[in-house]
């Protein structure tokens, strides 16, 4: 039987099913094998905000992407060019996103009457001709078939059923050539000592794998080359795992104790569960009962001597402001995990949005100026973390580090730094007096404006730090007007200062043009894809990606009067526009949609080109 290979630049699929078809899994280990391959790669997996949907619902369905390339790549793709449906519910809820022409693989077995009117459907699409126009239709009959290769196994028949995502995920193998040695390996390691279950799912995907190779239906099969790629040791790594391993390569280099103080909140909860496996590493981790106790405990462990953490989502925030604004005036190191979810309130946990913008700038009571620094990939997740520690430690302020669920559980090649390499933190405890014999809890670095960091028990380092206004220097307490004027001022220029470290502002493209592309956090990768979209149709478009939210660049004001216009895509109705109008006094625009997803780098193109006219 005549087989062809094709040989493309990037291929975009998506799996989709109920929750508990094991999208995800099956996602993770075509990711793996990608990467193994040596491609390029971006993932986006997309969770049900109900916790237990029912079954066949439209509300219950889970969904895995995968972009990956011979080309460097930002992104996991706008649409998919394959769209794997384990149900009607799927197919529905993802039909419209595949490409037209695309290809859909179908498990003709879920397309019952029953699972049919749960999605909505009348008639079924696959018979009804409604599908016949658009795309390629391969339809399969999954459940029989794994059915059939799981024959004389000693497994029940839900079992059974249960590795039909295996036969999906050998079906996909197959059209891309990719290698099953890396899944059976996990197999067998995930589920050492089930025999069977590991029998089964094996079982499954080589029958995948069969029939992609024996039906006449797969006439073509893509190749896509490896990536060229920096020279390194690369791993598969999302944004939550790179997050916990910044924090921990802080700690290290700065020579401190890793404490976390954190309530279980969802999608940050993993970075909780990571760090908590490292003790070993001397990181010490307290699972709270609550937000406030968590952020307290940290606030506790940081004037203690530790390098302390606090992990949560908006939510979380919400809850942890007082505490906050008692870290900020007792100036403190503290770094603030928030992993932004949609909102509001906790309606969409699994859900992204780059929702908190307002909240992490002004979300405290009175001035309570607090730094904030935005990850841009999943990997960019260790080195923002890496750079709230060092910020944190170096001016004696709480620093809030803004990722979100998308990059969290998106995940990337990643180039795993060495730490020797990595910039260096200098960490120096008070020891002695610093004035005239008396300790000043409150005297500053002139440079930096930070307050000494005393251990409780050093010997003659008595100080008293606590929630009420603090007299300068001395830090007693005060309630005299004109000092309380001062601190503001001081905790504020204090934050100010570290525009100090921030490095020249990097401009992709020229540094004027027609129109200037301004992103941050989770934005990048669309915005970045799109400006080399833009630029390759040769339109003077350039692309400005900001890490540091608070304070901003000392740059940007003369970076942002080169453009004739200027576009800020969030996922948000305006957060950071705002930001940049009242600063700058530019008429910046708006590129604004709130549906618990990324933002599109088509999306992008289209309203750059419709602005430009």
């Amino acid at each position: 039987m005549g087989k062809t290979f094709k040989t493309i630049d990037e291929a975009v699929i998506r799996f989709a099913g109920d929750s508990g078809d094991g999208m995800q899994l099956t996602g993770g280990r075509f990711t793996e094998t990608t990467a193994i391959v040596g491609n390029d790669l971006s993932t986006l997996p997309d969770f049900p905000a109900e916790i237990r949907a029912p079954a066949g619902s439209l509300a219950g369905v889970s969904a895995f992407q995968l972009k990956f390339s011979s080309k460097d790549i930002h992104t996991p793709g706008d649409k998919p060019d394959v769209l794997v449906a384990m149900n009607p519910a799927a197919l529905k809820v993802h039909q419209k996103e595949l490409i037209p022409g695309g290809t859909m693989i179908i498990n003709t077995d879920a397309f019952s009457k029953k699972n049919l009117n749960l999605a909505g459907y009348e008639t079924n699409p696959i018979e009804d001709g409604s599908l016949d126009d658009y795309f390629t239709v391969i339809p399969i009959e999954m459940n029989k078939m794994v059915t059939a290769a799981c024959d004389g196994m000693d497994l029940s028949g839900k079992l059974v059923l249960r590795t039909k995502n295996f036969f999906a995920l050998g079906v996909l193998f197959y059209m891309y050539d990719r290698p099953m040695e890396a899944t059976e390996a996990w197999l067998k390691k995930k589920f050492a000592g089930k025999d069977a279950i590991i029998e089964a799912n094996t079982a499954s995907m080589h029958a995948g794998y069969n029939y992609g190779d024996t039906t006449e239906i797969f006439t073509t099969r893509y190749k896509v080359e490896k990536a060229s790629l920096p020279p390194g040791t690369y791993r598969n790594i999302n944004g939550n795992l790179a997050t916990s391993l910044g924090l921990l390569a802080a700690s290290k280099k700065a020579n401190l104790d890793l404490f976390l103080g954190s309530y279980p909140i969802t999608p940050a909860s993993d970075i909780l569960h990571t760090l908590s496996s490292w003790k070993h590493f001397g990181v010490k981790t307290f699972q709270a009962e609550d937000e406030i106790a968590g952020v307290a405990s940290s606030i506790g462990a940081s004037y203690a001597g530790n390098l302390a953490v606090t992990t949560t989502s908006g939510p979380g925030i919400a809850l942890k402001g007082e505490a906050l604004g008692l870290a900020i005036m007792t100036e403190l190191p503290l770094v603030v995990v928030n992993v932004q979810r949609g909102g509001p309130s906790t309606g969409l946990p699994t859900k992204t949005e780059q929702s908190d913008l307002n909240q992490a700038l002004y979300g405290r009571n009175g001035e309570a100026p607090m730094p904030v620094i935005a990850a841009a990939t999943p990997g960019d997740c260790f080195f923002a973390a890496y750079e709230a520690c060092k910020a944190a430690l170096k001016h004696m302020t709480p620093v809030m580090l803004l990722t979100d669920g998308y990059l969290a559980n998106g995940s990337e090649p990643w180039n795993i730094p060495n730490l020797d390499e990595l910039e260096s933190i200098d960490i120096k405890f008070a020891d002695e007096p610093n004035a005239d014999g008396d300790f000043l809890p409150y005297l500053r670095d002139e440079k930096t404006l930070a307050r000494p960091w005393a251990i409780p028990g050093t010997a003659k380092l008595e100080h008293r730090v606590g929630g009420i206004e603090t007299a300068e220097n001395t830090g007693h307490v005060s309630y005299d007007p004109d000092n309380h004027h001062r601190m503001v001022l001081l905790r504020q220029e204090k934050v100010n200062r570290i525009q100090n470290d921030i490095p020249s502002t990097e401009i992709f493209g020229d540094g004027n043009g027609d129109l200037l592309i301004l992103s941050w956090g989770g934005t990048y990768g669309a915005c970045r894809s799109a400006s080399e979209t833009l630029q390759e149709d040769g339109l003077k478009v350039s692309h400005v990606h900001l890490r540091w939210i608070s304070p901003l660049p000392k740059d940007l004001g003369e970076i942002l009067i080169n453009f004739k216009h200027i576009l800020v895509p969030e996922i948000n109705l305006g957060q950071l526009i705002r930001l940049i109008r009242s600063e700058y006094l530019v008429d910046a625009k708006g590129l604004n949609l709130v549906k618990g997803r990324p933002i599109g780098a088509a999306t992008i193109v289209e309203k750059v080109k419709e602005t430009l006219g």
